[in-house]
């Protein structure tokens, strides 16, 4: 908190500017690839959870997605289910939390994708970050990027 007023302060004396604050819904395989391995974006991304350069945005529906997804069998994960639990409880305890009243499924192939694309629409999401493009065309209807996690991390300053 005292990081955000120190910020708010320097812009209005005009030593800084302020940057936005992008709105972003993390899709679930890149939440699974960075439980996988400490290498990469999405490891990077999600260690980057509580950044002041963006805001995750979770709904229930999608966090249970995550808990689901991350506890089924074959992830390949060297989490135990605590850690696994972990793990989501600070996403839950760090994220805005969005309610969704409206269901116009289907939008897109996938249900699973249209519960992402409900969550970043009521969030007025500036991004969808995922590794399967594709599956959100049509995003871009409701004003949504769909970038990688790599090209998510360029855009705020984190890699060149």
């Amino acid at each position: 908190m005292a990081r955000a007023c120190t910020r708010a302060l320097l812009a209005a004396l005009g030593v800084i500017g302020l940057a936005k604050t992008f709105q972003v819904v993390i899709d679930t395989n890149v939440l699974i690839s960075a439980l996988r391995s400490k290498r990469g974006a999405s490891f990077r991304l999600v260690s980057l959870i509580g950044d002041e350069r963006w805001q995750m945005n979770v709904s229930v529906p999608l966090v249970f997605e995550y808990e689901d997804v991350a506890k089924r069998g074959g992830q390949a994960l060297t989490l135990t289910q605590r850690e696994v639990e972990d793990v989501i409880d600070f996403i839950c305890a760090t994220a805005n939390h969005r309610l969704i009243f409206y269901l116009w499924r289907p939008f897109l192939p996938d249900p699973h994708d249209d519960l992402v694309l409900e969550l970043a629409v009521e969030s007025n999401a500036d991004f969808i970050v995922t590794y399967n493009r594709r599956d959100f065309r049509g995003a871009e209807t409701f004003g949504i990027g769909v970038v990688t996690p790599a090209e998510f991390l360029k855009l705020i300053g984190e890699i060149t």
